[in-house]
């Protein structure tokens, strides 16, 4: 038995699912002004090796997605932004390993830590976008909030499809 963490198999089911993630990124359902999106279930690849494979390579992979999404697209403002919205962001939803005998709560946790990285991001590098007489932190959580809560109903409802058919476990 294999007793390294990442094994040939692992690493190729991360691209896998890297790239079914990127993929589905570009199918958008609806997007906002300066950057986020309700996409087609693009985190819910990322969530599922997460419950299937644990944290460790959850972070990984959902690190990994984070600086190809930045690859694909980025918007720099600051250095510390780029780590906020990229890296750190998508990584949180590795966390969701932490959850893997109840993915459901998993998935609202991942995509909450996601939430809180675009939060930070948003309120400290895009207050200049806030309209006047509003409080850039309670901005940035309602912008944010738009389409992650999409993205946390979207993911929910195909997690739940994932559960009930069993298929975190499927060929292991």
């Amino acid at each position: 038995m294999e007793t390294r963490l990442f094994t040939t198999k692992i690493i190729a089911e991360a691209s896998v699912i890297i790239a079914l993630s990127t993929a589905l990124s570009f199918l958008k359902v609806f997007a906002m002004p300066q950057g986020g999106s309700v996409t087609a279930g693009s985190m819910v690849p990322l969530l599922w090796i997460s419950a299937r494979r644990g944290v460790r390579v959850g972070l990984f992979t959902s690190t990994i997605y984070g600086l190809v999404q930045f690859a694909a697209g980025p918007f720099v403002v600051h250095p510390i932004q780029v780590l906020l919205d990229y890296p750190i962001a998508f990584g949180a939803l590795g966390v969701m390993g932490l959850f893997m005998s109840h993915p459901l709560i998993g998935t609202g946790v991942g995509i909450g830590g996601r939430f809180m990285s675009h939060f930070l991001s948003g309120f400290i590098f895009f207050a200049a976008y806030t309209p006047e007489g509003m409080n850039p932190m309670l901005y940035s959580a309602l912008y944010n909030g738009g389409y992650l809560g999409g993205e946390l109903v979207v993911s929910l409802i195909l997690m739940y499809i994932i559960v009930k058919k069993d298929l975190i476990r499927v060929f292991l």
